[in-house]
């Protein structure tokens, strides 16, 4: 039997390494340009964070996540979003007590039973920011910001990013009553999803994709338009910090996002073409969730985006990947002796700082074939005149230009000042 990885899975393959690298880094420079620190959480938590954080209505907990009894009897869930895990780690550290606000991003693994399409996988990589601490309306815009540049930053273009406002506890309630005496006459089209939705988890028929739903939809109340004073301001300020930034945006009546913490502010960034992939970056502010998990009333706002899917709109896009030009020395060998010699060089070269690696033992012409393989960009062949004569030839494997250097020359030559 020849094993394959679960489905829903990836590998990351070498020649894919350079562009993950790549999108990673550039998450870490934008989230630092904008005064991020990085924190990284658990894989697995205690269920019951999940349950109280996300919602124990939400199709994430009850369709969609890994949960274990360990060996001692807890119940333990891999990780499914990264928010909640980190307003637990703000808590737990203390992080309450640091003048706020507090700036912070991730970029791990999650885990979720879903139904494995393109860009969604079960086990996938996130990269995400969270802010706690202040409710002014300027670090919703400050976070929207970060998303729209770093993607800006690794060449995305024609997106589109959509706002709404859900309200808060003030003026969702009779929001939500109105959404649902709109849809109670129309109980028997709707789907079986959201028949259970109209009294576990309201918010969420907007959010239904079933074509029987789509029409109701379009004519559903707007939350935007029953908003209290206090949200109706922070929701003006928002659109004119972003108009100030010079983000251009739209409306979105009916996005509400699909976790229960969300309050006021929700917000997606999504490619070009509809339908495929159809979001990159989703977030919104949840001014009541680390008050959920056991702590004061603290305002938060973050988003997460999945970097599979960050790269696949790349790749739809033909943006070209920025060169890694790693300079690789292989040591090619002739004999027993020069094999040593081989080693001994190479050692030298990596304790210089350099790249370097010994051929494997096979005739010149395969070793050569092998350097090209590996990229390398220079062969240094050694034989026993060679080691006779301490001069050895380095091959450039560019333009095929060929040299003789002693050792001491080979070593200023491929080290690395450190």
């Amino acid at each position: 039997m020849v094993f394959q990885s679960p489905r829903g899975t990836t590998d990351i393959l070498p020649h894919d390494q350079p562009q993950w690298r790549s999108v990673e880094e550039t998450a870490r420079t934008v989230a630092s340009q904008f005064g991020y620190e990085e924190i990284t959480t658990p894989i697995f938590e205690d269920t019951a964070l999940f349950a109280r954080g996300i919602g124990s209505s939400t199709d994430i907990l009850e369709k969609e996540t890994y949960t274990f009894a360990d060996r001692g009897g807890d119940s333990m869930t891999l990780r499914p979003e990264g928010t909640a895990p980190v307003c637990r780690a703000y808590l737990q550290h203390g992080m309450h007590n640091l003048p706020q606000p507090v700036r912070l991003f991730y970029l791990v693994p999650n885990f979720r039973y879903e139904r494995p399409q393109s860009g969604r996988y079960r086990a996938f990589n996130q990269f995400g920011i969270e802010v706690f601490g202040e409710d002014d309306p300027y670090i919703d815009a400050e976070v929207i910001e970060v998303a729209w540049r770093y993607l800006e930053e690794l060449g995305l273009k024609d997106l589109s990013l959509t706002i709404n406002s859900i309200g808060d506890p003030s003026c969702r309630p009779s929001y939500v009553d109105q959404l649902k005496s709109y849809y109670q006459p129309h109980i028997a089209k709707i789907c079986k999803d959201c028949s259970r939705r109209i009294n576990s988890n309201p918010l969420r028929l907007l959010d239904c994709k079933n074509e029987p739903c789509q029409l109701l939809i379009e004519n559903a109340p707007k939350s935007i338009e029953m908003l209290c004073g206090p949200c109706k301001d922070h929701w003006n300020s928002l659109i004119a910090n972003l108009d100030e930034i010079g983000l251009q945006y739209e409306v979105g009546n009916r996005l509400v996002r699909g976790l229960d913490y969300y309050t006021r502010t929700v917000f997606e960034i999504s490619p070009p073409d509809e339908g495929r992939m159809s979001v990159i970056v989703g977030g919104g502010r949840y001014d009541g969730l680390i008050e959920e998990l056991g702590g004061n009333h603290t305002p938060g706002i973050g988003f997460g985006m999945g970097i599979e899917r960050v790269i696949e709109n790349i790749r739809r896009q033909n943006i070209p990947q920025n060169e890694h030009n790693q300079r690789i020395i292989m040591i090619a060998h002739i004999g027993s002796d020069a094999k040593l010699e081989a080693i001994k060089l190479s050692s030298q070269i990596r304790s210089k700082g350099g790249t370097s690696l010994v051929a494997p033992s096979r005739g010149l012409r395969s070793q050569l074939r092998y350097a090209s393989h590996i990229k390398a960009t220079e062969v240094v062949i050694i034989g026993d005149e060679e080691i006779q004569n301490g001069s050895f030839p380095v091959r450039n494997l560019g333009n095929s230009e060929q040299k003789n250097f002693s050792r001491s020359d080979i070593l200023k030559m491929f080290g690395v000042s450190k």
